[in-house]
């Protein structure tokens, strides 16, 4: 119900743009470009997490794509959805191309995985954002003519803690053994491309990609909106970074 009514009023209402704030909202037409306009590239949180699968994505996640993507999850303008699936689409694309490179014929479907949030989230958002961008990245891909569907398998089994404020190791430790995939939408090897609004230290996609590997799936990578820039502390030997 909460949604139907963010959708109405965004109908009815004048709103600013999501990400600089100025007309043309709920995004102008610079900043839909900022978010979707790009070509994936691979990221490389530093150190990566064990069981890190490749991570390709859009953005980085900040300035206006930072803004947009806040709107959409803390201030649910569910209108934005729709630019979002399509960089999540970008990104799933790049998933898809590397592993046809790597294994030569596609797979016949490909299963999306949103990274869930927890009940209490969703319920105080009114809404899932990772799981309505992942159907919109779907139907834009299916138009394209790549077969993919969305399985929301994964649950949290345990309560974890807020990760904001803990540092790259500490992330792993709260997430370890946090997830599951239920029911039978991955299982039987079943090709995978696990999909989430940004990635930071990594952790979130390496639990991810344990829960549905434990659950018999085939993770091909993670498809991502925006990556959070590197901090100095952060940077990997070599200079690669998150980029």
């Amino acid at each position: 119900m909460r949604g139907w009514w963010r959708e109405m009023g965004a109908l009815v209402l004048p709103t600013a743009c999501a990400g600089c704030g100025g007309g043309g909202g709920p995004l102008c037409g610079r900043c839909e470009g900022l978010v979707a306009g790009g070509r994936a590239r691979r990221v490389r949180p530093w150190p990566p997490p064990a069981g890190l699968p490749p991570v390709y994505a859009v953005g980085e996640y900040a300035d206006e794509t930072r803004a947009v993507l806040l709107a959409h999850k803390e201030r649910g303008v569910l209108a934005l959805a729709g630019v979002l699936g399509r960089a999540l689409a970008v990104s799933v694309r790049a998933v898809l191309e590397r592993a046809r490179a790597a294994g030569g014929a596609a797979p016949d479907v490909v299963t999306l995985v949103p990274v869930p949030s927890s009940r209490a989230a969703v319920a105080r958002r009114g809404h899932d954002p990772v799981r309505r961008a992942a159907r919109a990245a779907a139907a834009r891909l299916r138009r394209e003519g790549e077969p993919v569907r969305v399985r929301a398998v994964l649950r949290q089994r345990r309560v974890v803690a807020d990760q904001s404020g803990l540092r790259a190791a500490e992330r792993v430790a709260n997430l370890a053994g946090a997830l599951v995939a239920v029911g039978r939408g991955v299982a039987g090897g079943a090709p995978v491309v696990l999909v989430d609004d940004l990635v930071t230290s990594g952790a979130s996609l390496a639990e991810a990609a344990r829960a549905v590997a434990a659950g018999g799936g085939a993770v091909l990578g993670a498809a991502v909106v925006a990556a959070r820039p590197p901090g100095p502390a952060e940077a990997e030997p070599g200079g690669r970074g998150a980029g």
